[in-house]
């Protein structure tokens, strides 16, 4: 674990930002416990573990971690088929020990096989989803649940639909004011924020949260028709006494261990969860400006733990969460102080000012997240990869069109399968070599033979003429697959049928067909 002075190094970036990354989860936290249809006290808690139990005993220095918009439909079907609430909560606790078994087999090393082109097609796509689905809050339409990024809403819309119906029949000049000058500060104060001084540590995004709330007043005070309606701001849970939260916490329902649906649900959300979280750590080490790597396994381990907490303290699963992950690192936080801090600032202020967090404008949060959503999908990112080649531009691509029409998990798969498609093609390509000069020809293995070569050996060897001195040559490859040790054995016995002389060369462990004394019976390695 980071040692605490280490960590406490870098506060005078992790304070400001833990501010901002808060007030960005605070919506977020209620909208996916809306579309989950789960108390909204659920979501909060979800958040605060996220933040101050897996930003503990995380090793990513600027993971956040929370209610994760891609579980809605599985918590949702969960919440809606199991007996209970309570026995929903059983069933996190559950996904969290099935983590923390994860964990030590060393699962997370999963996420190393992800190809570099689809980890930033899901951070571009993750960027566009940002930009589309926030603009509506922008112009003060908030008819679907602030952190939500499916493609296909609960309330039979779908990104773009929403997007229309919020342009052309329910603008509100006053939420648009806000979130266009809060914009256009963003985008300025990245190009003129001062290098030294006090000033530099300042976050935007706080800023223009502050802005705001202070422009709403002045509405209020001398533009009513402008003001912002309490239906399109923050809406967090208002108690007479802190000590009245208590009250609304559920307890899981332990005798629901014995359920059998309990299981399969803890276990769904086990492996989706965990599969979230390791692609999103493995994206945010991509956006750290130290290039610092995440391990994984610990990663498990620390989602393990808040998924156990969580479930106790009858909140939501957490996974590791993009949306905030990118929020805490365009705010400039350097550690996982910033991930800690956003949870206790979560908590105090649910517990203390919880009015003064309702005058924030979600169209104000709606300018941050559209901000960075565009730093996420630069034009330029899409030139690059354009510039690296096909192999890495269409994975790319794909990755982001695919999760921009369903969801992350599903877009993940398909661009997976179309990377691995570029990795056989290219693994395919010259990899035999075909020499012929007189009545002497030589077929040689550049690498590694696979079934997937099976077409490239057989039209290399389909062109031997009869009657000529032929040189097998393996001696490039350090295994070759039963199939093509099959294709070899077939060719060395027709060979005395058609007068070629065969010679393979070959590590001295490699056994031949009958034609070269004994067969090429099974593949070697070095």
């Amino acid at each position: 674990m980071q040692p605490i002075s280490r960590m406490f190094a870098s506060w005078r970036q992790d304070l400001p930002a833990s501010i901002v990354v808060a007030l960005v989860a605070l919506p977020l936290c209620l909208g996916v416990a809306l579309a989950s249809g789960a108390p909204l006290m659920s979501g909060l808690v979800a958040g605060i573990v996220g933040g101050i139990v897996v930003g503990g005993f995380s090793r990513s220095p600027l993971s956040v971690a929370g209610p994760a918009a891609g579980l809605t439909t599985i918590v949702l079907a969960a919440i809606t088929g199991l007996p209970s609430f309570e026995a929903f909560l059983m069933a996190v606790v559950l996904a969290g020990a099935l983590q923390l078994l994860f964990a030590a087999t060393r699962g997370g090393v999963i996420a190393e096989f992800v190809p570099g082109a689809v980890i930033t097609g899901m951070l571009a796509a993750i960027g566009l989803i940002l930009i589309l689905k926030q603009v509506p809050h922008a112009v003060g339409y908030d008819g679907d649940p602030e952190g939500d990024m499916g493609f296909f809403q609960p309330d039979g819309e779908n990104t773009f639909t929403t997007l229309l119906t919020a342009i052309q029949s329910n603008f509100l000049i006053g939420a648009a004011l806000i979130a266009l000058i809060s914009l256009a500060f963003l985008f300025w104060w990245d190009k003129a924020k001062p290098k030294d001084g006090p000033l530099k540590l300042l976050p935007g995004p706080l800023v223009v949260v502050l802005f705001s709330v202070a422009a709403n007043e002045a509405f209020r005070q001398f533009a009513p028709g402008l003001v912002v309606a309490p239906s399109h701001l923050v809406q967090v849970p208002v108690s007479a006494n802190p000590l009245d939260l208590a009250d609304q916490i559920r307890l899981p329902d332990f005798s629901a261990i014995t359920n059998a649906a309990v299981w399969t649900t803890a276990l769904t959300l086990a492996i989706v969860a965990s599969l979230e979280s390791l692609l999103s750590v493995k994206a945010v080490d991509e956006l750290d400006p130290k290039r610092r790597v995440t391990d994984k396994n610990r990663e498990l381990l620390a989602q393990g733990i808040g998924n156990i907490t969580s479930g106790m303290l009858g909140g939501l699963p957490v996974t590791s969460v993009i949306v905030r992950s990118s929020a805490n690192v365009e705010s400039g936080a350097d550690s996982r102080l910033s991930t800690m801090l956003h949870g206790l600032w979560m908590l105090l202020g649910l517990a203390i000012i919880p009015s003064i967090l309702n005058l924030i404008p979600l169209s104000a949060l709606a300018a941050v997240l559209i901000a960075t959503g565009y730093k996420l999908a630069k034009p330029a990112l899409f030139v690059q990869r354009w510039k690296q080649g096909i192999s890495q531009f269409i994975p790319f691509v794909v990755t982001v069109l695919a999760i921009l029409f369903s969801d992350l998990l599903i877009g993940i798969g398909i661009g997976l399968a179309v990377g691995m498609g570029f990795v056989i093609w290219r693994s395919t390509g010259n990899i035999i070599t075909y020499v012929e000069y007189g009545g002497t020809v030589m077929v040689r293995a550049r690498r590694n033979l696979y079934f997937m070569h099976k077409p490239a050996l057989q039209e290399a060897l389909g062109r031997v003429p009869d009657g000529s001195v032929m040189l097998l040559d393996l001696s490039g490859t350090t295994y070759v697959d039963l199939d093509c040790i099959d294709i070899i054995n077939s060719f060395v016995r027709a060979a005395a049928f058609r007068n070629i002389d065969v010679k393979v060369k070959a590590d001295h462990a490699m056994k031949f067909a009958p034609m070269v004394k004994a067969p090429l019976s099974r593949a070697r390695a070095t």
